[in-house]
């Protein structure tokens, strides 16, 4: 039985995938990239092969600590991947951008994608239905936006989400609710109905950690999967470690 660790370092989240045999079956959120946290993951499951998908300066050691514990790669624009990169500068595509799209690839091998994470930011990746990345687009996150009036404003509170939000907020707090996650499904509707008048027979998949609550907002019909980002770390780590 293989065990594998995949493990996707993002701007909120440091989060750790473990697959048994191609299944993932546990999801882990950790609080540090430390050696000795690491370390405990090592040892509690002892891998045979580790992927990582960083968008931070992680720890200094984590590379080579994984390399002698396990066959170990890390995710980059130079990875075999089934995906395609006829962009500019593919040394600029985030990882975790690549991860989520070849994980959607498997979902929908012939059809044009349009991959939505959900993350720091909002991120929409295009995939043709040949397999190639052509771009896409970045706006604010649902935290991002919090923080940002918070922040720019001299008296505007920091709210934390609520998803029974009204459409009509009746103090601050309400009006911040509807004004940021209603704004958000209001723009992530308009950008598939933009792709949607473009490309025929397009699907449309969601990933990130709100996924699941935020995707009963949309009037779009989309596909969900959190896992979207372990599912294409685990399949390039097979494509490269094998």
């Amino acid at each position: 039985m293989q065990t594998a660790l995949c493990f996707d370092f993002g701007n909120t989240r440091l989060k750790c995938g473990i697959f048994l045999d191609g299944v993932l079956r546990e999801t882990v959120v950790l609080e540090d990239d430390q050696p000795a946290t690491i370390q405990a993951l090592l040892d509690q499951y002892h891998p045979d092969i580790s992927v990582l998908s960083s968008v931070v300066h992680h720890h200094e050691a984590l590379e080579s600590l994984l390399a002698a514990r396990t066959r170990f790669h890390k995710l980059t624009h130079l990875s075999r991947s089934p995906l395609s990169t006829p962009v500019g500068k593919a040394e600029t595509i985030g990882a975790d951008r690549l991860a989520m799209m070849v994980g959607a690839l498997s979902q929908f091998p012939d059809s044009h994608m349009l991959v939505i994470g959900l993350g720091s930011c909002i991120t929409y990746n295009f995939v043709d239905k040949f397999r190639a990345f052509l771009g896409g687009s970045i706006s604010p996150g649902m935290e991002m936006r919090f923080k940002s009036m918070h922040h720019y404003t001299a008296g505007l509170p920091l709210v934390k989400a609520d998803w029974n939000y009204p459409l009509i907020g009746s103090d601050t707090r309400t009006n911040i609710l509807s004004g940021v996650l209603m704004g958000m499904a209001k723009e992530i509707d308009g950008v598939i109905g933009a792709y949607q008048d473009r490309y025929n027979n397009l699907q449309v998949l969601m990933t990130g950690g709100d996924t699941l609550l935020f995707s009963d907002h949309l009037v779009q019909k989309v596909h969900t999967d959190p896992d979207l980002v372990f599912k294409g770390l685990y399949t390039i780590g097979q494509l490269n470690l094998s």
